[in-house]
């Protein structure tokens, strides 16, 4: 498989791929030796598992990493976004979607497979907040649904305090799956001010990627699970 994936990439005239690792253990080891700027992260491998392999790399920031992973396997792409992973790809991918997947990733953006994606960020949003739940709740709009961004009420979680009524919209669409030119849209702003406000966000709030920033989303209480779909704020 890895010989399959290496050859899909390296006739690509704008990717090189600089190495393979059989195992976790030489994974990371090539990461502090070569800083790939994508790692496509297999699960289950002996000495170091994928998921460990992540959160090693993640937190030297060593590279960004994009598990590879099987539809019928959530728990590890859960385990794999929680340790640090930029995002996840299904094994069974076309080879043109793995070359988009590396590219996009390389530029910056996080990688998220639609087929499971939902489900497995909304359960991890639930482990993450659950637990801590804050004893008055998010504010509510009177129906006994949170109130969205936008909303007069302001967000209870403390980790938004710092953020401007624009930055929350941003960050709370972004977290409803929306590109920047989406957001740009909803918003009748221009794609490089949604840029801007989503730079601020990361800066602010110590995230890496659009993955975290969903995440957050849910946790903060802007958005519930299976309200992706709803009407945009404002």
């Amino acid at each position: 498989m890895r010989a399959g994936f290496s050859l899909i990439l390296s006739v690509e005239a704008d990717l090189e791929v600089v190495g393979e690792a059989g195992d976790g253990a030489e994974a990371v080891e090539l990461c502090r030796e070569l800083r790939p700027d994508v790692v496509l992260m297999d699960v289950q491998m002996p000495v170091m598992d994928g998921i460990e392999a992540t959160r090693c790399i993640a937190a030297e920031d060593l590279s960004q990493v994009v598990i590879l992973t099987t539809f019928d396997h959530d728990d590890y792409v859960f385990a794999g976004l929680d340790a640090g992973a930029s995002g996840f790809l299904l094994k069974n991918s076309h080879a043109e979607d793995l070359v988009d997947a590396v590219r996009t990733v390389a530029s910056g953006h996080a990688l998220l497979a639609p087929e499971v994606t939902r489900r497995v960020i909304e359960r991890l949003a639930r482990v993450r907040a659950g637990d801590r739940a804050r004893p008055e709740g998010p504010p509510s709009t009177g129906s006994g649904r949170p109130a969205y961004v936008g909303s007069s009420s302001e967000p209870r979680d403390p980790r938004l305090a710092e953020l401007t009524p624009r930055e929350l919209e941003v960050l709370g669409l972004v977290g409803r799956g929306l590109s920047n030119a989406e957001v740009a849209l909803r918003l009748h702003v221009g794609e490089a001010t949604v840029k801007t406000h989503l730079s601020n966000v990361f800066a602010k709030l110590h995230l890496r990627d659009r993955v975290q920033a969903v995440v957050l989303a849910y946790e903060a209480g802007l958005i519930l699970p299976g309200d992706v779909d709803g009407p945009p704020p404002g």
